[in-house]
């Protein structure tokens, strides 16, 4: 079978129509399909699973896996014998590397996360195909024809807000496809959530995309900018993704855009995981993914109930396959059927809000840290935790950070080292480059304390990589 991009269309329409009973069906089938294939092909599974029935079509026969777990066995976990976890992470510490293939075959993702562990994540030409196959058709689920066909008309123009300078899937997959020459380029303009806002808001008016997608943090600080007439562009659709939306932030964004909006649910495990409706749930691609809610002890939880966290089997990437992966969000599964006659399960979720952080651009300043000129007009500055994170991810020599605000113009920043990095050299990296961040934005005078000790945990054990001043 050759799971073409035309193949892919024609079996998604398929599964929907044939409703619930089509869905399970490819589900099971590509259930058992991804378990062989990862004791075949993976040791670390091969002694997971060694005790299971030789066919598994039900997730809830297999154990739970989680980050923590698959990232200290990463060698073992690959499934491709060649990939090891000093070979990528020495190439995700190089960004001269960004959109380059791993072994000439893998691009390759970073994530810190909730959990307090940075992720290396490997991504195969079969699982960007299947990706871009459902991201294609929630496209068309929210458009209809007339809306893409306005949209053509429009040249198309696909506004991505992603996280630059470092190994992150949106812009990775991007610099790939600029490397290879694709079409894709011609249609999709990334543009960097480190911008400056007065930059990026100029840069959106010129380009005047017809679909705005990117995190919602960003997306809400540039609702606001819509709102105040500095941005002025009009998307037929907005897709904000990464981080938890409320009924009130989707509204506004409608409003201020005038525009259809329509959440996507995903992580750099599974990016395709789901999509908004015009109901506000979001619907679970389940032909080509498995998630489960379940209580503390991994047992299902009822529908109409919220769960303790929810775990995950991406059916598409077998390079690291993710089987029964605790993803750590909580989610409530929809009793009935979704309004919106969409036949697969449909979630609302609980978890990975994005903390903003909101600093004056002029105040008494501390120790000076922060950089930037004195002055400013004595107002204040919003910054999103995307581009905060990414900058320690792409930090080498940090496993893991966390920045608590303690007063308005005071960031502590707590980190985790690698036991072969250098302390001082590495605060000294992070300092500037923090420092840069805050100056672009027009934070004036904000002091950064080297905190002795490491993050912290919530007490329901994530880690909040940014927490703002109470």
């Amino acid at each position: 079978m050759s799971e073409s991009p035309s193949w892919l269309a024609r079996d998604i329409r398929g599964a929907r129509a044939g409703g619930e009973a089509a869905l399970a069906r490819r589900q099971r089938e590509r259930l058992a399909d991804s378990v062989a294939h990862a004791r075949a092909h993976s040791p670390y599974y091969r002694e997971l699973y060694a005790g299971l029935p030789e066919r598994v079509e039900d997730p809830a026969l297999l154990p739970v896996t989680d980050k923590r777990t698959l990232m200290s066995r990463f060698d073992d976990w690959a499934a491709d014998r060649a990939v090891t976890y000093e070979d990528v992470r020495a190439f995700v510490d190089d960004p001269d590397l960004i959109g380059q293939r791993f072994l000439g075959e893998y691009l390759v993702a970073t994530t810190s996360g909730t959990s307090g562990r940075r992720g290396f994540f490997l991504l195969e030409d079969r699982y960007m195909t299947v990706a871009s196959a459902l991201s294609s058709r929630a496209l068309t689920s929210a458009l209809g024809t007339g809306g893409l066909l306005r949209a053509v008309a429009r040249r198309g123009r696909f506004a991505q807000l992603v996280a630059t300078g470092g190994h992150y899937v949106g812009y990775a997959a991007y610099a790939q496809l600029v490397r290879e020459g694709r079409w894709q380029t011609k249609v999709v303009r990334p543009f960097s959530v480190h911008t400056p806002m007065p930059e990026l808001v100029a840069a959106l008016n010129a380009y005047r995309p017809a679909v705005l997608i990117g995190y919602a943090s960003t997306i809400m600080l540039l609702t606001a900018e819509q709102e105040a007439g500095r941005l002025r562009i009009a998307p037929l659709l907005v897709q904000p993704a990464g981080e938890t939306m409320t009924a009130d932030d989707t509204d506004r964004m409608a409003r201020a855009f005038r525009a259809t909006v329509r959440p996507v649910y995903g992580a750099t495990e599974c990016t395709y995981l789901s999509y908004g409706c015009s109901h506000g749930w979001y619907h679970v691609n389940s032909d080509w993914a498995v998630l489960e809610p379940v209580d503390a002890d991994h047992r299902p939880t009822p529908p109409g109930e919220l769960s303790h966290t929810v775990l995950l089997s991406n059916l598409a990437n077998r390079i690291q396959p993710f089987l029964r992966y605790d993803l750590g969000d909580s989610v409530l599964l929809r009793p009935d059927p979704c309004p919106c006659g969409d036949p697969t399960p449909a979630v609302r979720v609980q978890g990975r809000a994005g903390d903003t952080l909101t600093l004056p651009t002029s105040g008494d300043g501390g120790d000076g840290n922060g950089g930037g000129d004195e002055g400013g007009g004595g107002g204040w500055v919003t910054l999103a935790p995307l581009a905060l994170s990414t900058l320690f991810d792409r930090t080498p020599g940090v496993e893991r950070f966390q920045i608590e605000q303690t007063a308005p113009s005071v960031l502590r920043v707590r980190m985790l080292l690698a036991t072969d990095a250098e302390p001082d050299r590495v605060w000294h990296s992070v300092q500037h480059e923090l420092a840069r961040l805050l100056a672009d934005n027009g934070a004036r005078n904000v002091t950064l304390e080297r905190a002795e000790e490491p993050p912290r945990q919530a007490p329901g054990g994530k880690y909040r990589t940014v927490v703002p001043l109470t």
